[in-house]
């Protein structure tokens, strides 16, 4: 089982109406219907399962600047800003900390190849740099092994991924936000050939805006609607150790581990390279736009034929509203995680530095990443279906990127200014050809 998020207490009556309903209870719908909420704008939140079941409490605790592709990086910074006021802002406890990060370089050649990022990252004032191998030793106290160097973001920090989706959503109903958990929306209706409204489980919302944060389920949502949205799963496993003391508070990756010190005192430990992605229907659906990423990224995943392609075949594609949905079959991915790789990852961390070989592991988990084609979002409106805004695909970055990425889909939605120029975001990217690339990210 993974990680169990912080609980909120759900509201139990569905509303006949709203301005907008938010579909999906990650960190990006959460951060959505705060924003609509704090605008005096009505929202309910319907989430098929628990709040931050999926990927939004399982992935690593990230937020950073560093490494982004420079697409994301104006929406990372707000993201950064919110993140430094969201204990404020929620009444809770995030877990955000400015524990700066590093990515260490085992060579010259790795030192020139982090060290070229920073030519994305200039326009932007950011205070990261590349650090010598004396500084990025004292950075990383009780370290064994001696890195060529590092490129390094004091400002960059981590969070609780089981905590600050859930504080997000208490604040969103602390505003008058309806959070509705165990409810599936099984499709929208239209009139006039805009939103109308959402069909759930529990009933109809008359609404005239939607935002999908549906994560890993948005291709399948979309789908049933007529939307192709070039997406596709992978899979990442974690490990986290019970507490340990005396050991680095800067978070830090490596290609053989990457790891982040956490809030109780353990330490979030993954592969710093290596996903698992299973080979299923979509994998041929979309291979011509997926093939750029994965030339790009081909050693760093480890693909899989199994029983996955089987039930994806056999999971709906299509139904009607009327109808019990897969979202309601299945109320949260739960992947088996490759264990492998954690123990693994740590084998090779205590290697580095003998101060976790005392570590004693409390929990693995695996959680399913939504990709695109180029790894960047897709935030942004459907033209062919006016008041409908999608918000996924965040391809391993959402967490942190997350209080932003939410907040610019509350403005898609509601036709507001955006915080940042949505335009790399947009769905028709993939079908108006522009050229689908990996761009400067590391």
């Amino acid at each position: 089982m993974g990680p169990t998020p912080d609980p909120i207490t759900s509201d139990t009556t569905l509303p006949a109406k709203a301005d907008v309903v938010v579909i999906g209870g990650g960190i990006i719908g959460t951060s959505a219907a705060l924003e609509l909420a704090e605008r005096g704008i009505s929202v309910v939140l319907c989430e098929k399962g628990k709040i931050a079941a999926e990927q939004s409490s399982r992935n690593w605790g990230w937020v950073r600047k560093m490494g982004r592709d420079p697409r994301e990086l104006p929406l990372i910074i707000e993201s950064l800003r919110l993140f430094e006021n969201l204990n404020a802002r929620t009444g809770s406890e995030t877990g955000f900390r400015k524990s700066g990060i590093l990515y260490t370089c085992e060579n010259e050649a790795e030192v020139a190849r982090n060290a070229g990022w920073l030519e994305h990252a200039r326009p932007y004032q950011l205070d990261t740099r590349m650090l010598s191998a004396d500084e990025t030793a004292a950075l990383l106290p009780g370290m064994k092994k001696r890195f060529a160097g590092a490129l390094y973001t004091a400002s960059d920090g981590r969070a609780e991924p089981q905590k600050a989706a859930p504080a997000i959503a208490r604040a969103a109903q602390a505003k008058g936000a309806v959070v509705m958990e165990n409810c599936a929306v099984r499709g929208l209706e239209r009139s006039g050939g805009r939103v109308s409204g959402v069909i759930t489980e529990r009933g109809r919302i008359d609404c005239s805006g939607v935002v999908l944060a549906g994560g890993a389920w948005s291709n399948l949502f979309c789908g049933n609607l007529g939307i192709d949205l070039p997406q596709l799963k992978v899979m990442n496993s974690v490990l986290r150790t019970e507490p340990l003391s005396g050991l680095p508070e800067t978070a830090a990756w490596s290609s053989k581990y990457a790891f982040r010190k956490r809030l109780d005192g353990g330490y979030t430990v993954a592969d710093g390279d290596a996903n698992d992605v299973e080979i299923v229907p979509n994998t041929f659906r979309y291979l011509t736009k997926f093939m750029p990423a994965l030339r790009s990224q081909w050693k760093a995943l480890r693909v899989h034929l199994s029983g996955a392609f089987l039930n994806e075949w056999n999971t709906p594609r299509h139904w009607q509203l009327d109808q019990v949905t897969p979202f309601e079959k299945l109320r949260i991915l739960d992947p088996v995680p490759n264990q492998k790789a954690t123990e693994g990852a740590l084998k090779n961390l205590i290697a580095a530095h003998p101060g976790f070989a005392g570590a004693k592991i409390a929990q693995h988990w695996a959680g399913m990443i939504d990709v695109t084609p180029d790894a960047v979002p897709v935030i942004s409106p459907v033209d062919t279906l006016p008041g409908f805004v999608i918000a996924t695909g965040f391809s391993g970055h959402g967490f942190g990127i997350g209080p932003a990425a939410g907040k610019l889909a509350a403005d898609l939605v509601t036709n507001a200014r955006p915080v940042v120029d949505p335009t790399h975001f947009r769905l028709g990217r993939f079908f108006d050809g522009t050229k689908i690339e990996l761009i400067g990210g590391i």
